[in-house]
């Protein structure tokens, strides 16, 4: 069902009004940037995780894009925080999205008007509701991630994630939950919406940026939340072979959260199973996104924040 209210250029629409116009340049061209951002039930209330990180995000990718964007960081979280607060959730998904609007056709766009947009909806586990524990079955995508000299892979571009459904439409057309993308050099880069980390010998390995990587805060996340483990951590280039004998291996992403993946290219991953290291780390992100601690400060409680702060 969807939500009442969506956020459009500063002010408060009906869910059904929030239109765009057929010549808008985003609908032809790509031309629209876009975030995805949590809210998580809490004792407290909904509580939006890491807020901030997105929405700097956002602007850094209207800035790479050559956006216009009328809105501070300030009056952007204002937004999502009041979105989610008018729409009632206790839970939810959050996408703001900025774009090209109506006006001229042509791919240099800079003419057409921005619009801004922030929808807020119930959405449960993006790679499917048992995916958390059980883990998914993933092979290794014939699509490549985009190269450092074509597109602007720090960036959440709509346009971009053409490349992001060929690698999904593929994987789901061989009978897989999701696709494991190489980058331009042949090694491993990321799933077509999340990043990955692979578990050799007790060391957590992740690509770095050169591999065509999105800049992921849940990857952020998780990162700080392997060194307060006190897990070694090493970004360089991943081949594909190691993920046949990697003892674990889990996505990470605001749609996936931390999924473990079982198989690869229908060889186990390890033992077949969620791992250990997987499930600490999934322990102590649900336990901050649940409001049972939160060290980092990383929540945002909706109802302890009023409406224009």
């Amino acid at each position: 069902m969807p939500a009442p209210y969506i956020w459009r250029n500063g002010e408060f629409v009906a869910w059904e009004d929030a239109t765009v116009h057929v010549t808008t340049h985003a609908l032809h061209y790509g031309s629209s940037v876009f975030e995805g951002v949590r809210a998580y039930a809490t004792p407290d209330g909904p509580a939006v995780f890491r807020l901030q990180p997105h929405t700097r995000r956002l602007v850094n990718s209207c800035k790479i894009a050559r956006i216009d964007l009328p809105f501070t960081e300030d009056e952007l979280n204002a937004a999502v925080l009041e979105t989610v607060r008018r729409n009632g959730h206790e839970a939810c998904y959050i996408r703001p999205i900025v774009m090209r609007g109506a006006g001229p056709l042509g791919v240099e766009g800079r003419k057409n008007p921005t619009d801004a947009f922030i929808f807020t909806m119930e959405w449960g586990r993006y790679l499917g509701a048992e995916a958390i524990d059980s883990g998914v079955d993933v092979h290794v995508s014939s699509w490549r991630r985009i190269a450092p000299d074509t597109f602007a892979s720090m960036a959440k571009i709509g346009g971009q994630y053409i490349n992001s459904q060929f690698i999904t439409m593929e994987a789901h057309d061989l009978g897989f939950n999701e696709g494991i993308a190489l980058d331009y050099s042949g090694q491993v880069s990321e799933g077509a919406g999340e990043n990955i980390f692979v578990i050799y010998d007790g060391v957590v390995y992740t690509p770095s940026l050169n591999s065509s990587i999105l800049m992921g805060v849940t990857r952020d996340s998780v990162l700080k939340l392997l060194g307060q483990l006190g897990l070694e951590v090493r970004y360089e280039p991943i081949p594909r072979d190691m993920l046949y004998i990697a003892d674990e291996i889990f996505f990470t992403g605001t749609a996936a959260e931390i999924t473990p993946v079982r198989s690869v290219d229908k060889l186990p991953v390890g033992k077949g199973s969620r791992g250990p290291i997987t499930k600490a780390i999934q322990d102590e992100f649900f336990a901050i996104t649940s409001g049972a601690k939160d060290p980092y400060g990383w929540l945002t409680y909706v109802r302890q924040t009023e409406p224009g702060d």
